[in-house]
């Protein structure tokens, strides 16, 4: 565990709200680098793989086919779970 001192300059509003919110502690700072962190791996991850995309010079898809792309995958991932959960109903290691 490494310790840290910070010292902040926030405007008069933006402290009290923050404060008021339960924001300022040890626990809640650290939760809130954690997410930003896990965002902008999550961004440089998505840029990464865009650059490479681009690269191997794949034409980019239209939002409709991006909305169609997904509705199947999530279809399949949901079918995926149904057939799983029927399957472990039925197996006997329920009962």
């Amino acid at each position: 565990m490494t310790t840290l001192e910070l010292k902040v300059n926030l405007s008069d509003r933006l402290a009290r709200e923050a404060q008021a919110a339960g924001l300022l502690t040890p626990r809640a700072l650290e939760r809130l680098l954690s997410n930003a962190l896990a965002r902008q791996r999550a961004a440089d991850a998505l840029l990464s793989v865009a650059d490479e995309v681009a690269a191997a010079g794949v034409a980019p898809m239209s939002m409709q086919e991006i909305t169609a792309e997904v509705k199947r995958v999530a279809r399949a991932v949901l079918e995926g779970l149904i057939l799983k959960h029927v399957a472990h109903r039925f197996s006997g290691s329920n009962a």
